[in-house]
């Protein structure tokens, strides 16, 4: 049989490189946005992970939280919650422990995920939310280390490069948190990582697809993937 990789160096680039992310598992991520999810056809379509939007903020819970997490559970799922962090409004430690009191924890079951730190740039204001560099690392770091002396595990961290960049001057400080990274595109690679990752773990490629939600993968194999949930 063919290698898979002398396969795709017969088809069309941009083909080969679906193919090439498919051989990874392949994940969603979902909010209130998409609240009606057939998560068991999500399963059949090949999808082995998913993340949902749990918190925003210290205000905010998301409404469709629950239903996805235990509907993505039932289906057989790897599942895990995330948190859009809002530097402007409160302490990274306060936003830890909201996120964590409304179904960001993490238990050593295999099937849920750490819990994410999603930032990014501000929808709603300046890029950076009118924190420095230097007072972004630290808001970061607060909520890394509150989230960490809680569960044990360090918060996957959601970006992006250029936000990164901009606005946490490309520190490097952040090793130990598991990086999913952010950047749509066809290429088989998400191009730059931020500082302090030498390779990323979760890879978001494309705001749609043929599920609900955003697209991603993971970079390794299933037993690997599993392994991010068991700790």
């Amino acid at each position: 049989m063919k290698s898979l990789h002398l396969l795709l160096s017969l088809l069309p680039l941009t083909l080969a490189a679906t193919i090439e992310k498919r051989a990874n598992p392949q994940g969603i991520d979902v909010s209130h946005f998409q609240p009606n999810v057939d998560w068991a056809k999500v399963k059949a379509n090949g999808i082995s992970f998913a993340f949902m939007k749990a918190t925003d903020g210290t205000s905010f819970k998301d409404p469709s939280f629950s239903s996805h997490f235990t509907d993505a559970t039932n289906a057989g799922l790897i599942r895990g919650a995330y948190h859009f962090a809002r530097p402007d409004a409160s302490s990274g430690a306060a936003q830890a422990n909201f996120f964590l009191s409304n179904g960001g924890g993490w238990s050593a079951d295999g099937i849920t995920f750490p819990g994410v730190l999603d930032i990014e740039f501000n929808p709603n204001g300046a890029n950076c939310y009118g924190l420095s560099p230097a007072a972004m690392v630290s808001w970061v770091k607060d909520f890394s280390d509150t989230y960490h002396a809680k569960t044990t595990r360090f918060p996957i961290i959601y970006t992006n490069t250029n936000w990164w960049k901009e606005c946490t001057g490309n520190s490097a400080a952040f090793a130990s948190n598991p990086l999913w990274i952010a950047r749509f595109t066809t290429a088989a690679t998400p191009g730059e990582l931020p500082a302090g990752w030498p390779t990323f773990t979760f890879w978001q490629f494309a705001d749609h697809g043929s599920n609900p939600g955003d697209a991603d993968n993971f970079n390794g194999d299933l037993a690997a993937l599993k392994k991010i949930a068991t700790g």
